[in-house]
C-alpha cells in the first residue's frame, strides 16, 4: 500500500515519469498520429478511456488473483481485459464518429498492443495503490500520453509551414522532435522523489 498523495501520483504519471517521453512507451500512435493536432487529441482521449478502464480492471484483476493465490496468471489477465477494452472503444468510435475511426486508421487497434496501456497495469500493481490512487494514476498517465500528443502534434502542424532542409524531412525530423520533447521533460526529474 503506497503512502503517496494523490496529486504527487498524477504529477509523477503525467509529467516525471511520463509513458511516451521518460519510459519510451506507447511510441507507435505518438509517432503515428501526432500529425494533426485534432486526430492526436482524440486519439489521446481514446488511450486515456482505455487506460482507465485496465487500470479499474487491473486492479480488481490483482485482488482477485492474490486471493485465489494464482499471481502468474496476472499478465495474461491484463492483456485479455486491454483487448477487450480497445475492441470495445473501437466498435464505440464507429459508431459514433466514423470520421474519426477512419483518421484513426490501423492506429485504433494498435492501442491493444500498446506497452503504456499494458505498462500501466504493471506499474500500478507492483506500486501497491489502492482503488482511488489507481484512478488518479491512471488519469495522470493519460493526460501525459494525450499532452505527449497534442505537443508533438503542434509542432509538427507549426513545421509544415517552415522550410526544412531535404535531409531531415519526415521521419527523420519525427525523431529529432521526439528527441528533444524527451530531453525537455527530462527537467521534470527533479521534482520526483
Amino acid at each position: 500500500m503506497s503512502d503517496a498523495p494523490l496529486w504527487s501520483i498524477f504529477v509523477n504519471a503525467c509529467l516525471i515519469n511520463n509513458f511516451v517521453l521518460a519510459y519510451f512507451l506507447g511510441l507507435c500512435p505518438f509517432l503515428g498520429v501526432s500529425g494533426k493536432l485534432a486526430t492526436a487529441t482524440r486519439m489521446g482521449g481514446a488511450v486515456t478511456f482505455v487506460m482507465l478502464v485496465s487500470s479499474v480492471c487491473a486492479f480488481g484483476i490483482q485482488q482477485f488473483l492474490t486471493a485465489i493465490d494464482a499471481p502468474y496468471l496476472r499478465l495474461i489477465s491484463f492483456i485479455a481485459v486491454i483487448a477487450s477494452t480497445v475492441q470495445l472503444v473501437e466498435m464505440f468510435i464507429k459508431k459514433v464518429s466514423p470520421a474519426l475511426f477512419r483518421a484513426l486508421g490501423i492506429f485504433l487497434p494498435l492501442i491493444t498492443t500498446n506497452c503504456a496501456i499494458l505498462g500501466l497495469a504493471l506499474f500500478q500493481t507492483n506500486k501497491g495503490y489502492d482503488f482511488v490512487q489507481c484512478l488518479v494514476y491512471a488519469l495522470g498517465a493519460g493526460a501525459g500520453f494525450t499532452l505527449a500528443l497534442v505537443l508533438m502534434a503542434g509542432l509538427r502542424e507549426k513545421l509544415e509551414l517552415a522550410q526544412v532542409p531535404d535531409v531531415v524531412q519526415g521521419t527523420a525530423l519525427s525523431l529529432v522532435l521526439a528527441g528533444i520533447l524527451s530531453i525537455a521533460f527530462m527537467g521534470f526529474a527533479g521534482l520526483g522523489g
